[in-house]
This record gives C-alpha cells, sequence and structure tokens, in this order.
C-alpha cells in the first residue's frame, strides 16, 4: 500500500487512526497496542503476504537476542553477552545477505571462476535493509543496557510501525517507545493532527507533482536513451539528482506526518543536503539517520578517529563502502559508496591544510559531486553510467534548441547541431523551466522542517489550512490522471 494511494489516504489511514484512538479512549490500551500492530503488519503484507512470515521472524526472534542482552542477570549465563551480542547482529547480517546479496556474489563467484552456479533468484522482502538496521541497532543498544524493556507487543510496535516502516527515518527504541508509553499520547491532540495533514500535504505534493515529473526524463535518460547529447546528459543527471531528493524527502514528509496523527514525533531526515558547503556538510543533512546509524555502528565501532589519521581515512572508507553495499547489491553502489568516502577524505585533508573556498564555489563543488556520483546509484549497470557521464563531459555531440539555428548558425562548422535537443529524454518545453525550478526550491526555500516548525506557533491560521487543502487538491488532481509510482527507496 502506497502513501500516495487513495487506499492509504482515505481508507487505511482514517480507519486505523478512529479505531485505534477509540480503543485508547475504551482504556483497552494492549488492545489498541495490538490493532496498530496488525495494522501496520496488513500495510506490510499489502504488496505480498509471503513478506508477512519473514518480518515476524526477525521480529521474534530479534526480540528474543534482546532480552538475553538486557538481562541484568547476566553472569548466571554460560555464554557472554557479547557472544550473544555477535551472534544476533551476525544472523541479521546473513538474512539481509542472503535475500538481497546471494545472486550478486554467485554472479561475481561465477566471473571469477568461470563457473555456472545458477541464480536463486529469491524475492527481496520489502524494506528488509531498514528492519533490519533498525533491529540491528537495538540489539547494540541492549547490549550497552541503553534499553528498558516493553514487552513482546511494544517491540513488535517499535518495528512495525507503519510510518517507519517501509523506509524510515531508522530509529532508535529509546526514543520511540516512551511515546507510545505515555498517557497524553493515547488521546486524539487536534494540534499535531493539524501538524501531522500540513507535512504529509508537503510530501505528498512532493511525490506525486515535484518528484514523479522528474522521474519521466531521469527514466528516459538511463534506462530507454542508447546516446544522448551534452544538454540532454545533464538534464539526465539533474533529474534525478532532483527525483531521488523531492522522492525520498517527501516520503520522509509523509511518515512523520501520519506518525503526529498518533502523537509520535519520528527523527528529522533530511535537512536542505543541497544547500551543503561540503561534503561533510551534506552528510548531515541527508538521510539523517542512516548517518547516525553509520556513525554509531560501524564508524565508531571501527575506531573512528581516535587511532590516528591513516586509520580514520581507513574507517571512512569502510564507512561509505558499506553504506553503498547497503543501499544494493552491485558494484555501481559500491563505487558510490567509494566515492563519498574518499571524497570525506579529501575533505578532511583539505579542513586540515586549513584551505577555504568562497561559499558560492564550494556549493557548486558540493553540488556538482552528489549529482555526478548520484549517476553511479542510479545506473543499473556501469555502461548506463559511463552512457550519461560521457555524454555530460564530452563536446562531440553538442546540440542547441533549433530555434537558435539562425542565431548562432557559426557555431555549424564546430560541428554543433540545432534540433530538439531535449528528445533523446522525451523532454518538453517544461524540462528547463522544472530543472530551474527543482534548484530554486532545494537552494532557496525553506524546506519541510522549517515551514513545520514555523506552522507549529501559528497553525489555527486560515492561510495554512488554504495552502493544506490546495497542495492536497493538486496532488489529488494529479495522483487521478497518472498511475502511483513506488518509491524509490522502497528499492533498498
Amino acid at each position: 500500500m502506497l502513501f500516495n494511494s487513495y487506499e492509504f489516504i482515505l481508507i487505511f489511514l482514517p480507519v486505523t487512526f478512529g479505531v485505534y484512538f477509540y480503543l485508547n479512549k475504551k482504556r483497552l490500551t494492549e488492545a489498541s497496542k495490538g490493532f496498530l500492530v496488525f495494522s501496520s503488519l496488513f500495510f506490510y503484507s499489502w504488496w505480498n503476504v509471503v513478506y508477512l512470515p519473514l518480518i515476524l521472524s526477525s521480529i521474534l526472534f530479534n526480540y528474543l537476542i534482546g532480552k538475553q542482552l538486557s538481562n541484568d542477570h547476566h553472569l548466571k549465563r554460560k555464554v557472554s553477552r557479547k557472544s550473544i551480542l555477535f551472534f544476533g547482529v551476525l544472523s541479521n547480517i546473513a538474512f539481509l545477505g542472503y535475500f538481497k546479496y546471494s545472486d550478486f556474489f554467485i554472479e561475481n563467484f561465477n566471473h571469477l571462476f568461470n563457473t555456472n552456479v545458477g541464480l536463486l533468484n529469491l524475492l527481496l522482502p520489502l524494506a528488509i535493509s531498514f528492519f533490519t538496521f533498525q533491529q540491528i541497532s537495538y540489539l547494540v543498544d541492549s547490549y550497552r543496557q541503553e534499553v528498558h524493556t516493553y514487552g513482546f507487543l511494544n517491540y513488535a510496535l517499535f518495528v512495525s510501525f507503519f510510518p517507519q516502516l517501509i523506509a524510515g527515518p531508522i530509529v532508535h527504541h529509546r526514543e520511540m517507545m516512551p511515546q507510545f508509553a505515555k498517557i497524553r499520547n493515547k488521546v486524539i491532540n487536534y494540534q499535531n493532527i493539524s501538524l501531522g495533514l500540513f507535512i504529509f500535504s508537503i510530501g505528498l505534493f512532493k511525490k506525486v507533482v515535484i518528484a514523479d515529473s522528474f522521474a519521466v526524463w531521469a527514466s528516459a535518460g538511463f534506462d530507454t536513451a542508447t546516446t544522448l547529447n551534452l544538454f540532454a546528459a545533464w538534464a539526465t543527471s539533474l533529474s534525478y539528482t532532483f527525483q531521488l531528493y523531492f522522492d525520498f524527502s517527501g516520503y520522509t514528509d509523509m511518515a512523520i506526518g501520519a506518525a503526529l496523527l498518533f502523537n509520535i514525533n519520528l527523527p528529522m531526515n533530511f535537512n536542505s543536503p543541497y544547500k551543503a558547503l561540503n561534503i561533510r556538510d551534506f552528510w548531515r543533512r541527508w538521510h539523517i539517520t542512516l548517518s547516525r546509524f553509520l556513525k554509531e555502528y560501524v564508524y565508531i565501532p571501527l575506531g573512528g578517529n581516535r587511532k590516528g589519521e591513516f586509520s580514520t581515512y581507513n574507517n571512512l572508507m569502510a564507512t561509505f563502502i558499506i553504506g553503498g553495499i547497503w543501499h544494493g547489491a552491485g558494484w555501481t553502489f559500491v563505487f558510490w559508496g567509494f566515492l563519498h568516502g574518499l571524497a570525506m577524505a579529501v575533505h578532511r585533508t583539505w579542513a586540515k591544510l586549513g584551505f577555504k573556498m568562497w561559499n558560492w564555489l564550494a556549493w557548486l563543488v558540493t553540488f556538482n559531486f552528489v549529482n555526478i556520483s548520484w549517476i553511479f546509484f542510479r545506473a543499473k549497470s556501469w555502461d548506463d553510467a559511463l552512457k550519461v557521464l560521457g555524454s555530460m563531459f564530452s563536446l562531440d555531440h553538442v546540440v542547441f534548441p533549433y530555434q537558435l539555428a539562425g542565431k548562432l548558425q557559426f557555431l555549424h562548422e564546430y560541428g554543433v547541431e540545432f534540433d530538439r535537443f531535449l528528445s533523446p529524454i522525451a523532454g518538453s518545453n517544461l524540462t528547463v523551466p522544472y530543472l530551474l525550478v527543482g534548484l530554486f526550491i532545494c537552494i532557496v526555500l525553506k524546506n519541510s522542517n522549517e515551514f513545520l516548525a514555523g506552522y507549529r506557533h501559528s497553525y489555527k491560521r486560515y492561510s495554512f489550512s488554504i495552502l493544506v487543502g490546495f497542495l492536497l487538491f493538486i496532488s489529488f488532481r494529479v495522483m487521478a490522471i497518472s498511475t502511483s509510482s513506488e518509491f524509490l527507496y522502497f528499492n533498498f
């Protein structure tokens, strides 16, 4: 079930909201939690009921391991807590690796040893990367004695809570479960309803109006076009850069909004990442909860920056390569992670030497690096990536709009052509204006979090209600004439 679908917005969400608070009103607290777990699992299995036993078994396994780790009487055990933690984390990684990376390893094994081992062609369980990472963090926190046990039903709710189940934010047990335990959160809060609908409407608009518009040109450039000219290649890469941001941040806004209806505050996951002036700043703004996870559970355990410069650079590189592999089973993802690890190392060296740039130049370098690295993140193969990247930096195939042929006729002798320059990506007269508007929104306007913070102090104003109504109206109109598309991060 998609957030950007009528069945979710008009049926699932209001019914779940109504029944949950009705049960709380009748002081059936455990029943209300049980219903929310049931609804979340129904939401999850809507795509394919085969997924359900997998997530249930994962929840049960990690709950039992976590219970052992958080037990204070660990000295009576024959097995150390560290061994239990190692077993739990390794089991989760094996679970994720089997479903997500088996065919990738088999393909590379066949290539290296010239064998012909058959692929497993396993069905990738939805959101397996997100709920596995979330539960690994729970096990580590349990080992550190940072988790209070709340019982199996509460743990199941922590993992399966539908707003953040499919694509995050990746949350800590300690920041979620106390919210469900608060008495005041068990009654309807009309301010939170207003705030939730406000941020949800922004996210829906981002997805169906903005992101899905860029998706047409990005898909055509990466997947359909056999060749690209200079401008079409740049339009392709920028279209994906904006599509990914508006798609994923739109999902996060909708998740935050839906959770607020239930009086649950999810952590911020995006903070205007394309305004970043360096790559470190970018990762403080992009997919913040993933960055937090990688820092707390990968980078710091590896040694962080505590063991000298050489070790620090190795740890940075390892962390980002792991982040790349987490996103997908392919060498393009590994290379994307390597690029960001290398960029972090370069930035660290640059900062230590005391070098500085003008802010506009720092932004330009950062934005273009991120834009170029997304090519490897998006491309289905090396050939697709090189097709786009090569055309972006080649003057062998330059096509200008045919309307300029009369004024720039002299460019013919340099091999410049005049035609429909965006035809390889099915571009239109709206493509360039859309790209400029996307850039304007990303680097000039306030982000959703800033809008939400302002709305908290003036949520009763009619202007905000009018804005919510306008965004929902436009989004519903677009949904009516187009098919619902999945969020990009559902693939990870």
